[in-house]
């Protein structure tokens, strides 16, 4: 399952906004991917996330795959829009 992302934070999806979406896939079970610029990284290692510069107005790629993939997709897609993260494409 995958879905892409707008970011629309100011600042891009740095240390405040990177630890708000580690936080909110780490309980789930399934394996989750962020891609941007054609390199993947663990959405539940801040560092790797953080280490991407997604910057603001990019377009990133969540994929997941797992028991739990279709909630995890709802939790991303609410805290990108309620924590003004983003919004999906």
């Amino acid at each position: 399952m995958k879905k892409m992302y707008k970011i629309t934070a100011p600042e891009g999806l740095h240390a405040r906004p990177a630890a708000i979406l580690v936080t909110a896939v780490t309980p789930f079970e399934c394996d989750v991917q962020l891609t941007y610029k054609e390199k993947s990284v663990n959405l539940k290692s801040i560092m790797g996330v953080m280490a991407q510069g997604v910057a603001p107005g990019s377009i990133v790629e969540i994929s997941a795959d797992g028991p739990d993939a279709e909630k995890l997709f709802q939790t991303v897609t609410e805290v990108f829009v309620s924590k003004g993260i983003g919004e999906e494409c």
